[in-house]
Parts: C-alpha cells; structure tokens; sequence
C-alpha cells in the first residue's frame, strides 16, 4: 500500500516535472494566474522570485520554510522534496559560499530538472539526491537545518519521516517546515481520492496528530508559528479535482466544514542537546 501511494506521487510530480507547473496548492491550472503569482501569494518577495534560476519555481507549496529558517551563513540546509530546486536555491543564497544545501526528492524528472538549474545557474553550493524522506541518503548528525515545503503530507509513512529528521540533525538543529494539515477530517468520499491525495489533501493529518508525531520523534520546543484556511480554490483549480468534489455528493454542511478544515500551517522544532542560545556555536 506504501510503496503503491510512491508510485502514485512519483508519477504525478514526474509530470508536473515535464510540464514545468501546477500540482499541490498551485492554484494556477486553466485560471490564467502564473506560478510567479501564485509564489508571491505564499509568502515570497519578487527578490525571492529573482535569486532563483528559470524552471526552478513550478509553483508547488503551501508556504515558505525558507522565511521561517533563519538561515545563517555557513550552515548546512536540506530540503526534504525538494522538486526543481525552489527552496533549495533560496536557501543556498542564505547560507552563502561556505554553507551547503543538500535537496532530496523521489521523483527521477524533478531531480534531473532541479541539477539541470543548478548547472545552468552556476551554483556550487547545492546539491539533489533521489531518495525517499522516510529513508534520506543523509549522514547522521551532519546537518544545520531541515526545510520542507508542502510535502510531508504526501508521506504514506509521517512518523518515519520525522525519526529521519531527528536522526540527520546535528544537536540543537532546527526543523523548519511548511505543510497541511485538517482542522477535521474530510468526508469519507474525499479520503479515498487519488487525485485529493496528490494534490496534498487527503493524506493530510489532522492538526493535533501532525505536531504529535514531530514531539514522538523527539523534537521539543515543537511550535506553530504561522496558520491559515489553505482555499479550496487552490485545490479545485484542475477540472478533475473539481469534478471529484462535484461527484463526492457532499451535503451543505460538510462543503462548509470542508472550506474551513483545510490548514496550511508553519510549523518550527528543534532536535535537543547543543547550543540554545541561538548563536549558531556550540556553547
């Protein structure tokens, strides 16, 4: 069942690889918005939208991990799903020439589409492994930070993705991430839906089980620093997953509490031992 959800996400974000936009929370599919739009409204600035190479920003997301990092020159980044590079080249911008971003992802055509951005651009300070984030091809205890945007809820396996965190970071490192999250669960039609799952909806936790399972891995000072309604017209934009919605017979009541469950949500963490005084030294 695991492996079958992989393929499942795999060959979705392979296409959107291809096709260079539109997937979870892109809002832009057949409604004229660009994907440079669609950024601006989750939180990047023009200057992001800038400081990264052409193909880099398909538009995914729920927010920005980046902004929330405090990146500091010289630190080690790695972004779990990190598709073309998006975030991964924001981050590397950040840590500057001494640091390093390392960007892992599933999907061989994001993989090839990010390095290609990376070759083109010039950058020496970041580098995409293919490997899966319940299983990162990470060492233990070797990096600064850990970033995600908009990914972790496809995990078939979210327990084990942040044990995978916990294990990387070095002492006192950060877990920065944005995602999404359900103030209630979904009626039972929509749970089942491929298309609800690839679009970062359906195998979303509820809230409370999310922040869980980050504190069960072994994270403290667990904290949201930033929520908000994720809408619905980001979700329904594709003609197939308005369709979905249109034939799950949902009654008024429960298209209501849809439009309001749906959380994108900001989520901070830190992994115990080394420095808390947040200077970047080992105290």
């Amino acid at each position: 069942m695991k492996e079958d959800i992989r393929k499942q996400v795999r060959s979705t974000y392979g296409e959107i690889a291809r096709q260079g936009g539109c997937g979870c929370g892109i809002g832009c599919c057949n409604t004229g918005r660009t994907v440079e739009s669609v950024s601006l409204d989750l939180g990047y600035s023009e200057e992001d939208l800038e400081q990264v190479p052409e193909g880099a920003n398909l538009g995914l997301g729920c927010g920005n991990p980046v902004a929330l990092a405090s990146l500091r020159e010289g630190e080690v980044v790695l972004d779990l799903g990190s598709g073309a590079g998006f975030d991964s080249f924001l981050a590397a911008e950040r840590v500057g020439p001494t640091g390093r971003v390392i960007g892992v992802d599933m999907t061989p055509d994001m993989l090839d589409k990010a390095r290609e951005n990376a070759k083109k651009s010039g950058r020496t300070n970041v580098e995409f492994r293919l490997g899966e984030i319940e299983h990162l091809p990470v060492a233990d205890s070797s990096v600064d930070v850990i970033i995600s945007n908009c990914v972790i809820n496809l995990s078939p396996d979210k327990p084990q993705v942040f044990r995978e965190a916990l294990r990387v970071l070095r002492p006192g490192g950060r877990l920065m991430v944005s995602d999404i999250v359900l103030a209630a669960p979904l009626p039972a039609p929509l749970r089942e839906s491929a298309l609800l799952y690839n679009s970062c909806v359906a195998g979303a936790l509820p809230k409370e089980e999310y922040l869980g399972h980050i504190a069960d891995a072994g994270f403290t000072e667990v904290t949201v620093q930033g929520e908000a309604v994720f809408p619905l017209e980001h979700i329904v934009s594709e003609p197939d997953l308005a369709r979905t919605l249109e034939g799950a017979a949902l009654s008024e009541s429960e298209r209501a509490s849809l439009r309001e469950s749906i959380l994108s949500i900001k989520v901070a963490a830190r992994k115990p031992g080394g420095c808390t005084c947040g200077c970047g030294e080992t105290c």
